[in-house]
């Protein structure tokens, strides 16, 4: 599905969504036939539209360590349009601030676990180890989006 961020690939297995993940650029758009998959690409466009931030509600079934199974459900916690430093979440985590890094940067659910919302301790995007160098500027769009459409 096309987005601000470039196309979205959805991918998912019988117990739940898998995969959010941005395709490169000429990758072609195909509407997904599965019902998860449907309802997934219609909760993203609600919310590039500005309408909904809610994800909660959908099977999830990421590939991952408990560990960052851990990090991904901390991360849901966080509402749209708010931010938590890596630290935080580490210390609520007791771990370390890199380990948080880690399973942000192995997220592979973009958006619906939203990995965007932790930032550095200096309150910038913080994202480190993207092999996108776009992702920075990306991750600063969704808070800008988020904050102007969602913070309560």
């Amino acid at each position: 599905m096309p987005s601000p961020l470039g196309m979205l690939s959805l991918r998912c297995n019988l117990n739940g969504l898998c995969e959010v993940a941005v395709l490169a650029d000429g990758s072609p758009a195909l509407k997904p036939a599965d019902p998860l998959l449907l309802e997934t690409m219609l909760r993203l466009e609600a919310y590039f539209a500005g309408a909904t931030a809610d994800f909660s509600d959908l099977p999830l079934a990421p590939e991952g360590t408990p560990f960052q199974h851990r990090v991904w459900a901390a991360l849901r916690a966080i509402p749209a349009g708010r931010t938590r430093r890596y630290g935080e979440l580490a210390a609520d985590l007791d771990t370390a601030a890199r380990a948080i890094g880690g399973a942000c940067r192995a997220n592979p659910l973009l958006l619906v676990v939203p990995c965007h919302r932790v930032v550095a301790s200096t309150g910038d995007g913080g994202f480190m180890g993207a092999s996108d160098g776009d992702w920075p500027r990306r991750k600063q769009q969704l808070l800008a989006h988020e904050r102007s459409h969602f913070r309560a």
